[in-house]
């Protein structure tokens, strides 16, 4: 009786500390994904203290994305190899350390050089927060709990983002927007070795794929560097067309690569797994889709409805808490009744927002125009983010666990790149278009801006509806469960704190 009452203390005792390790992990994601949106609010206010030309103030977000989406894959890998937690605390540390440099920059020039550091610290980071969480919690309906969390911290960190930046750059300046991550990083770096525990894919051999590693990496951080530089010089330009081509060449030598490989960074046997393929496909039309959204929400309320920074950011508050509140709804439906139905379900309400969206006027009110699709878009996104990441890391072994999670990290980076590129061409085509067809019309009125907003979200829209389509054809009723043997080359190591 009493090694009874031992035993369940024990097993209670270990249930606290993983949940208490989740909350470790995703305040470190949440902080990731809060910095990819608090920076934009930021901008004017770099852009004068700082003495930036405008040519150059896009590097602050550039150089920032460049690493990271270019470097999630290969973190995932790392995670895998060098160990979960030590990766996780490297990236935090690298994170938190150039987060200060940042709010210290003196210049331009170091300034982009901090954010080159935060966006790597923030590729190691994420992919090996994920995979901890993946061999932590098992899969079903504990796993599906802990990504409804995962999904509400990650889900709601841009819209927080915008709303937490305009406060601070309004209350403070903009170097607070880099300071505030410096106290949350160094408690979470201490509660770490306290919480959670190592664990690694032990490989049968000494090899690792450098030219993997090399060409994935430099392939998507060409990639990101090209969409960028597009909407800035044009799609048509020689350095544009080499750029893309030169990573679409990188990233095609990659795959050739892993086929030969005998220690491949992604394996290609993962992408057996249709619902891990389709939910990572979900996500790159997803990211394409929603980063634009906040992109060209942010802008029609700055440009076109003149708000200020920190009226923007207290707007997104009922897309937020929506996103929020349903996360949870949305776990439960998962492991009620699967992925294939909800996030199918998600994704069409996205659109059905995205429309909304395009339908702004040139005097939109906040509560009867913005509100009711901000509501729409937020259970949208809770419904489609978190069994996307359940999705993503259905029937994936431990072994590979850091890397499924750097891929649809990756995928949901790229496409944002991509869609924020495709829009800025999309909406400054379709305004040019209304200036010339409206006598007297400026590129900067109201009727112009949101002329090229509307066809811009029509065509969000649009590759929202895709990603609903091909969710509901690709997705499996009953994936197919992780292999109760390792694979061969991988034994699953764990060790105490």
């Amino acid at each position: 009786m009493n090694s009874e009452i031992v035993s369940n203390a024990v097993d209670e005792g270990q249930d606290r500390r993983r949940w208490a390790a989740l909350a470790v992990i995703v305040a470190a994601q949440f902080m990731v994904v809060l910095d990819v949106a608090i920076v934009n609010v930021a901008l004017p206010s770099i852009k004068t203290d700082l003495n930036f030309s405008q040519e150059s103030l896009q590097w602050v977000i550039t150089a920032y994305s460049i690493l990271f989406g270019g470097v999630l894959l290969l973190g995932g890998r790392l995670a895998d190899v060098l160990g979960r937690r030590r990766l996780f605390i490297a990236g935090l540390l690298l994170f938190t350390v150039s987060s200060l440099l940042d709010g210290l920059a003196w210049s331009e020039t170091s300034l982009i050089a901090f954010r080159v550091l935060q966006g790597l610290g923030a590729a190691l980071l994420s992919p090996a927060a994920l995979s901890i969480l993946t061999t932590t919690f098992r899969e079903g309906r504990e796993r599906n709990l802990a990504l409804g969390i995962w999904g509400a911290a990650s889900g709601s960190g841009g819209a927080a983002g915008v709303l937490l930046g305009g406060a601070l750059t309004s209350a403070l300046s903009w170097s607070w927007i880099f300071f505030i991550n410096v106290p949350v990083g160094a408690l979470v770096i201490g509660l770490t070795p306290w919480l959670l525990r190592e664990s690694r894919a032990e490989l049968g051999h000494r090899h690792f794929d450098f030219a993997g590693a090399a060409s994935i990496t430099g392939g998507l951080m060409l990639l990101v560097y090209a969409m960028t530089r597009a909407t800035q010089h044009g799609w048509t330009t020689a350095e544009t067309i080499g750029l893309l081509a030169a990573s679409v060449a990188l990233i095609a030598a990659f795959f050739v690569i892993e086929l030969r490989s005998k220690a491949p960074l992604l394996p290609l046997r993962i992408f057996r797994l249709r619902t891990l393929s389709a939910s990572n496909l979900s996500g790159l039309l997803m990211g394409g889709a929603i980063f634009s959204q906040f992109f060209l929400l942010t802008l029609y309320m700055q440009q076109v409805l003149h708000y200020s920074a920190l009226k923007t950011g207290l707007a997104y508050i009922g897309l937020t808490l929506t996103i929020i509140a349903f996360s949870a709804v949305a776990q439960s439906l998962v492991t009620r009744i699967g992925v294939r139905r909800v996030l199918p379900a998600g994704l069409a309400l996205s659109t059905v927002a995205l429309v909304l969206f395009a339908r702004l006027p040139v005097h939109g009110n906040y509560f009867t125009d913005l509100f009711p699709a901000f509501i729409i878009s937020g259970l949208g996104l809770a419904l489609a983010f978190v069994p996307m990441s359940i999705g993503a890391l259905t029937g994936v072994s431990s072994a590979d666990a850091g890397v499924a999670s750097g891929l649809i990290n990756t995928n949901q980076q790229i496409g944002g790149a991509i869609g924020v590129a495709l829009v800025t061409t999309i909406a400054t085509t379709f305004t040019t278009h209304f200036v010339h067809a409206h006598v007297g019309a400026s590129a900067f009125s109201g009727a112009a801006l949101t002329h090229g907003f509307e066809v811009a979200f029509y065509v969000l829209a649009g590759i929202s509806a895709v990603g609903a389509l091909l969710a509901a054809v690709m997705l499996e009723s009953h994936p197919s469960q992780p292999e109760v043997e390792l694979a061969p080359d991988a034994v699953p190591q764990l060790e105490a704190a």
